[in-house]
């Protein structure tokens, strides 16, 4: 099972803290990259870089992203070379970002998704590969190149 870095702001908090006894429980190694404490002040580009830059220097981790919609978060990770990280609202989108994505992060919308879902979606994404079909190779490799325009 790969690292998790996991990341959320003020609004994505205590679901954060409610996965990371989860991936407990199921022996799963979570590395929490902030907020380590909930502020309704930070701000969600800076847990986005933290967990990001974690999975640049180890490219066979995962990263799981929280805040109010999951939007904010994916938009900022997807800033980083090499960072391909998709919203996710249910087990089947989670499933699909991994399988035929390879998306490295996951972002949930804390405020928008029950908890019970967002440990679905989790447990998900961390538990599938990617296909490693051609047709997704492909097509990887022509959003890689689109990082060259």
């Amino acid at each position: 099972m790969p690292m998790v870095y996991i990341g959320a702001d003020h609004a994505g908090f205590e679901a954060k803290e409610l996965l990371k006894e989860f991936f407990s429980q199921k022996e799963i190694k979570v590395e929490d990259c902030g907020a380590l404490v909930l502020d309704q002040e930070d701000d969600y580009p800076d847990i986005a870089h933290e967990v990001a830059v974690k999975i640049q220097k180890d490219s066979e981790s995962l990263g799981i992203l929280l805040c109010g919609s999951g939007g904010g978060v994916a938009v900022a990770a997807n800033k980083h070379n090499g960072i391909r990280a998709i919203q996710a609202w249910d087990k089947e989108s989670a499933q699909l970002a991994r399988k035929d994505d390879n998306a490295n992060i996951v972002a949930i919308g804390a405020r928008l998704i029950d908890k019970e879902t967002i440990e679905e979606i989790a447990d998900t994404f961390v538990s599938t590969a990617f296909s490693n079909e051609d047709r997704y190779k492909r097509r990887l490799e022509k959003v890689h190149n689109l990082e060259n325009l």
